[in-house]
């Protein structure tokens, strides 16, 4: 990786009919903030328009693929924390869209954990390759969040809504087992078998006519299907946004956070 890629939260690899997309913040865990967000549309987009791709793989630098929202950047905005929430479930969301509109089959390659609003990124994916030793984890019963990421507005339709709901009321791990078993991830594959199933995809996709491949997503994801996505979607940032503020939000995020009360008072909330 040269130094200029690494200055960057995504970085975007070009090599021949694939790219790839590397989330790059690992020693936060490739938690997310808008910065990242924008980064991350804007190589969605630009790897859309090009059509000499046909296969683009979503993969992540460090320990882990991403643990979500960070909540140290929430709750370092003090007053200003509705503003902050609107602009990173905002961009959040207008990721997954971007991901579920590109016009090319998006492989998900989930080598470590996966928490909060991040699952929406895998769920944006059309296949997914996951570690053994990766989970799904949602957290927000833990930190006071409300969901985000498709977690009310995707997950329930992929696995049904007791099922999703179990998960996040009881903080539920799903192992990687659990998300084959449950059709979250197309498969699972220990650290050393990871890219040899990824190679095997990619030379079936990369060898098929671009009609070929662009006729299933717009087959699944018709005009009506992706207004009713973004809809929820939009519910789920509303539910955010009027939910950051409370007073048992602070408390859990601190909690999360191992911070005392004295350390919140004096950062003026």
């Amino acid at each position: 990786m040269t130094q200029d890629m690494a200055d960057k939260l995504v970085c975007l690899a070009l090599g021949g009919p694939v790219a790839r997309i590397t989330l790059n913040r690992p020693d936060r865990h490739n938690s997310l903030v808008p910065e990242l967000l924008e980064e991350l549309l804007s190589c969605v987009d630009e790897v859309s328009r090009n059509d000499d791709i046909r296969a683009v793989v979503l993969q992540a630098n460090g320990r882990s693929f991403s643990t979500g929202g960070d909540v140290q950047a929430f709750h370092d905005q003090g007053a200003d924390i509705k503003g902050y929430a609107r602009s990173i479930v905002g961009a959040l969301n207008r990721c997954l869209l971007a991901l579920m509109d590109c016009p090319h089959p998006v492989i998900g390659r989930i080598h470590g954990p996966v928490t909060g609003g991040s699952l929406g990124l895998l769920l944006a994916c059309d296949l997914a390759v996951m570690s053994q030793k990766a989970f799904i984890q949602p957290y927000y019963c833990e930190v006071g969040f409300t969901p985000d990421g498709g977690w009310l507005a995707i997950l329930p339709d992929r696995i049904g809504a007791r099922q999703a709901g179990e998960i996040m009321l009881l903080n539920r791990r799903v192992t990687a087992a659990d998300a084959l078993r449950l059709g979250l991830v197309s498969a699972v594959a220990e650290d050393s078998q990871i890219d040899d199933w990824l190679a095997e995809r990619i030379a079936e996709l990369t060898g098929k006519c671009l009609h070929i491949l662009r006729a299933p997503k717009t087959a699944l994801w018709t005009q009506e299907r992706r207004r009713e996505c973004a809809g929820a979607l939009d519910r789920e940032l509303n539910d955010f946004i009027a939910h950051i503020d409370l007073p048992e939000t602070w408390a859990g995020m601190s909690k999360f956070l191992g911070l005392e009360a004295k350390e919140i008072r004096n950062a003026g909330i």
